[in-house]
This record gives C-alpha cells, sequence and structure tokens, in this order.
C-alpha cells in the first residue's frame, strides 16, 4: 500500500507520518517512511541543490525535472521493489506536489507536468493522499515563528503560495484518493482522523 501525504509546508505532515508509522508497526505492519526529493544516494543530493537558497538562476523547468529525477531513483530502487513485498510505503510528498508547486505554482504547462509525473512515477498511483489542509496565514506564521532562514522553495512569497494550494485544490477536486485533514486541529484529533481512514483501506484490502 502506498499512502502519501501533501499540503502546504509547515502544515504538519513530518509529525503525522510518524505518528501512523508507528501504529501500523504496532499492528505488525512493515513500513517505510519516505520523503521527496531524496530517499536515495542521489536524490539526497538533488535535495541539496534543490533547496539551498545559493541555487539562485534555477528555472522552473530545471527545477521541475530535478525534483523528477530524484522520483525516478527513489520510485525504481525503493519504492517499488517495498511495494512488492507487502510493505506499507508511506511518503512525505509525491508527484502531486510537482502539479500544484511546478505547475501552478511556477506556471509550467500542466499537461507536460502531468505526463512527466507519470515517467517519473513509473505509472504509480498512491492508494490513499492525505492532503494535510491549514491555512495560508497559518503557514506564514509558522515559518516565522521557526526563525530560522527559509528553504528556495519556502521562500517563494504569499502569492506563490496561493497559485500552490489552488492548485490542490484542483487535484482534491480531480481524484477521490485525496482525503482532506483539518490541519488545525490537535496532533491526536488528526493522527485519529489518518489512522480511520487508513483502517478502513487496510480492512478493505484483507477481504479482498
Amino acid at each position: 500500500m502506498l499512502i502519501t501525504f501533501e499540503g502546504l509546508d509547515f502544515s504538519g505532515k513530518s509529525t503525522q507520518i510518524k505518528l501512523l508509522a508507528d501504529r501500523l508497526k504496532q499492528e505488525r505492519h512493515e513500513v517505510l517512511v519516505l520523503r521527496e526529493p531524496g530517499g536515495t544516494s542521489i536524490g539526497e543530493k538533488i535535495r541539496t541543490v534543490l533547496l539551498d537558497t545559493k541555487s539562485t538562476g534555477m528555472t522552473a523547468a530545471a527545477e521541475f525535472l530535478l525534483y523528477s529525477a530524484s522520483r525516478s531513483q527513489l520510485v525504481e530502487h525503493v519504492m517499488k521493489p517495498a511495494l512488492a513485498s507487502g510493505t506499507v510505503v508511506l511518503c512525505d510528498r509525491f508527484y502531486d506536489s510537482s502539479t500544484a508547486y511546478q505547475g501552478w505554482g511556477r506556471e509550467l504547462p500542466l499537461d507536460i507536468v502531468k505526463a512527466i509525473n507519470y515517467l517519473a512515477g513509473g505509472g504509480l498511483v498512491p492508494d490513499v493522499t492525505f492532503f494535510i489542509d491549514i491555512p495560508l496565514h497559518e503557514v506564514e506564521r509558522r515559518i516565522a515563528e521557526r526563525g530560522e532562514g527559509k528553504d528556495r522553495i519556502e521562500s517563494g512569497g504569499h502569492e506563490f503560495y496561493e497559485k500552490v494550494l489552488k492548485g490542490y485544490k484542483s487535484l482534491m477536486a480531480e481524484h477521490k484518493r485525496f482525503v482532506v485533514i483539518d490541519g488545525m486541529k490537535s496532533i491526536e484529533v488528526i493522527h485519529d482522523a489518518i489512522w480511520k481512514a487508513v483502517s478502513a483501506k487496510l480492512n478493505k484490502r484483507v477481504i479482498h
């Protein structure tokens, strides 16, 4: 089973992925937690380049293709073997992020973005995608509260994030695999909602 997590930056995805992974392990499931970009030696090098604020002048197309290159490595060398062995794979971002951030946010042609997403994603489709929904003003508050420098993507600004959010809303309307979670609820309430949805998916697979 492939479970992906999406959302704007600082929506709390990482916290919820850890909680879900721990819960699945308690239920005796084999679990693999991954993140994008990264997860392979090549992917981690690409991640450094993509998030480095010194990577100035990077074109939108170059950014998208680097994300896609990292994804291709992750899918073929890590994801597919894990899924084939029956492992539950939890991924912090997948190709929906590219559609929202590079397609809508950077305004690259959506038909091209989707075609390359399919290629880099190796034809994989998540069984369920959780979108942790928090308001844009909350994203900006959390970034400011962190008190550290923003990475290159986080430095996109208010208008950029508005376009990204519009992209996610389009994806959620198009694909039934999305489950929208209110990210302003408590950590425990969010986890319970996610676990309820995952349990239903796991039970359905057992029945079939």
